[in-house]
């Protein structure tokens, strides 16, 4: 079963339809405490990174998820899900994130048109079981006004141009993020999660 984790911040019931077409089982998680026992985590968002952090510590999931994470269980971050894996935004402030991966989110910078919405091409950097059977310049659904700018270069997975080249998929140790949304990306998200689905029967990293 894959937990997605309602902390106010996500179209949760989207993203729970969207697994269950690539065949996972699902359930949308209020309390930190339901995350025991479940094959992997999602955490979906959409709006201001400091009010998520907020809404997950008032919940309880912060030290939730850094326990569950160290027993293995996969994550996989959404949009703001994925910038909430970061050490900190400067998003209205500097806020903390959850810290799982170094480096720092930040706005896009000017004159580009912001937020950046609509369809953008995705290229993946280097392999990865999460991005298994997606070419090269496949499109995705992107809503967003900052981006992770990982410490790391080894975490990115695939890059965007807008204007720049930023991260649009990092990864490691089991630890995902997506800065576009898969549910609303058609062939190419539901690939994206019939790849997280088949990698959990596989008990595959």
């Amino acid at each position: 079963m894959i937990a997605i984790i309602d902390y106010g911040m996500g179209n949760l019931h989207s993203v729970a339809k969207a697994f269950e077409k690539a065949g996972a089982e699902t359930a949308i998680v209020p309390r930190a405490e339901e995350l025991r026992g479940t094959e992997a985590i999602v955490l979906p968002g959409v709006g201001a990174f400091g009010q998520g952090m907020a809404n997950l510590r008032a919940r309880g999931f912060v030290p939730a998820i850094h326990e569950t994470v160290a027993a293995g269980i996969p994550l996989i971050g959404i949009c703001l899900g994925l910038q909430l894996l970061f050490a900190e935004s400067e998003e209205m402030g500097a806020h903390r994130g959850l810290g799982l991966f170094p480096g720092r989110v930040r706005r896009l910078p000017k004159p580009l048109r912001v937020p950046h919405v609509g369809w953008n091409q995705i290229h993946p950097v280097r392999p990865s079981p999460l991005l298994a059977g997606i070419a090269d310049g496949s499109y995705a659904y992107f809503v967003h006004s900052y981006y992770a700018d990982p410490a790391d270069t080894s975490l990115v997975l695939a890059t965007t141009d807008y204007g720049f080249d930023f991260a649009s998929v990092v990864g490691r140790d089991r630890i995902y993020g997506l800065q576009f949304h898969p549910e609303k990306s058609q062939a190419v998200g539901l690939r994206i999660l019939q790849n997280v689905v088949q990698s959990l029967k596989r008990g595959a990293p």
